[in-house]
Order: structure tokens, then sequence, then C-alpha cells
């Protein structure tokens, strides 16, 4: 294929995978928004009051972009997982397999909307928080970057999970008993440094702590994490389940009968 034959699959997948959730943005887009509407009310404004400051911010403030980044994670993993499980359950992802399209163009094309889907519901959400709290940016660039490689990270496994599934149960074993978990450990509603040095330790053992902490950095300048070591971990991440997904497809893994 020619660049721009490329560019155009690429493209087709593209807007398929954003028409596929803005058609039904009452589904897709308010749930989340309404969901972290909750947390800010319960967590932000009546459990915060009584907690008080946590590393020298209101505790609304600490936990705003932790929920924000929260509904990144599970939204751009659930928009890949759903998709890519219904283009196998459909039979469409044969079609695509036989074509002349590089199977790196069909992951990022994917991938690609689940980044969509992730920064689109991360935009509300950060939106709503401007009802709770006065937050003034850090570092846009921090901010911006960790939601787009934080999005890619999780639109891959999510890929990966859909390759593995099969039946529309099994997309929703890994946000339960694996996503979900790791987000609410993640540092989301605390600092590390509240925890004992043991779990201080397995704490930094969870991806989702470098992810959240990097987020929460563009936000208010605090980390519990070093930028570098969050930015490392990330991209490792990033490459590891790329390459994990490229073979899967490849192989033609749970596709091919």
């Amino acid at each position: 294929m020619t660049l721009k034959e490329q560019y155009i699959a690429f493209e087709t997948i593209l807007i398929k995978e954003v028409l596929r959730f803005a058609r039904i943005w009452v589904q897709t887009i308010v749930p989340p928004v309404i969901t972290m509407s909750l947390y800010f009310v319960i967590f932000g404004n009546l459990i915060g009051s009584q907690i008080g400051d946590m590393d020298g911010f209101r505790y609304m403030d600490y936990i705003v972009p932790g929920l924000i980044m929260m509904a990144v994670i599970t939204n751009s993993y659930a928009n890949v997982v759903s998709s890519f499980y219904g283009c196998k359950f459909h039979h469409h992802i044969e079609e695509m397999l036989v074509s002349p399209i590089p199977n790196s163009l069909i992951i990022a094309g994917f991938v690609t909307g689940g980044i969509a889907r992730g920064i689109a519901v991360g935009l509300m959400v950060t939106l709503v928080s401007a009802l709770f709290t006065d937050l003034h940016p850090h570092n846009y660039i921090v901010i911006i970057s960790t939601v787009i490689l934080t999005s890619a990270v999780f639109a891959l496994a999510g890929l990966i999970n859909g390759v593995f599934a099969k039946s529309f149960d099994d997309i929703s074993i890994v946000p339960t008993f694996v996503l979900t978990p790791l987000t609410y450990l993640g540092g989301v509603f605390y600092t590390i440094s509240m925890l004992p040095d043991f779990w201080q330790g397995m704490s930094k053992l969870n991806p989702i702590l470098y992810m959240v902490n990097a987020f929460r950095y563009g936000f208010l300048g605090v980390s519990d994490i070093e930028l570098w070591a969050s930015y490392t971990i990330i991209g490792v991440f990033i490459v590891v389940l790329y390459g994990i997904a490229l073979y899967l497809l490849n192989s033609g893994y749970g596709i091919r009968r």
C-alpha cells in the first residue's frame, strides 16, 4: 500500500471508532461524568472537609487529577475492548486482516479511537470539576502527554483483552478484577507517603500509581514519584503491550479458526 492508501485506511478505522462512541454519547460519555461528579460530591465535599489538606492542597484539589485520570483509563480501555471484540463477534476483523492493511495500522486505528474517547471523557470530567474546585494547571505539556500516553497504554491493553475474549462476559473480567482494584490503589485518593514503608514499596509495583502521579504533577506540581520514572514506566508498558498486540494479530490468535 502507498502512504496515502495507508492514511486513508487509518482514517477510516479511526472515524469508525470515534463515531461508534459519539453516536451513543448518552451511554459512553454521560455515565462516567455522572459517576465522577458523585465522587467530587462525596469524597471531595463531604469527606474531604473532614480530612483537611493533603500535600499542602485541599483534599478536593488533590483528588481531582486522579479522578480525571481514572475516567480516562477506564474509558480508553472499555472503548477498544468492546469494539475489537464486537469486530470479532461479527467477523469484521477478518475482512481487515485479509486486506492489504498492515496489522500495525489496524492497531493504531483502534488505539487512537480509544485515546479519543479517553480524552473526550477526561475533558468533560475536567469541565465538571470546575464546579467544585479552581485548579490552575502547573504544566500543560505534562498533562497532555500523560493523558495521551496513558490512554494508549490502556487502549492497547483493551485490544489484547479483546483478542483473548471468547464471550461478551470475558471483556468485563479484567476491568472488574484487575483494572478497578489497581486504579483505587493507584494513589487517586491518597499520597503513598501516608503508608508504612512496606506498603509504599508494594504500591510502587502498581503502574497506575505512576500515571496518576505524573498527571497530578501536571496540575499541582507535586508527585509521590519522580516524573522521569513515570514516563519510563508508561513508555515501557506501551512498547511491551504494542509488541504483544502485534504478535497476536500476526499469529491470528483467537481469530483464525
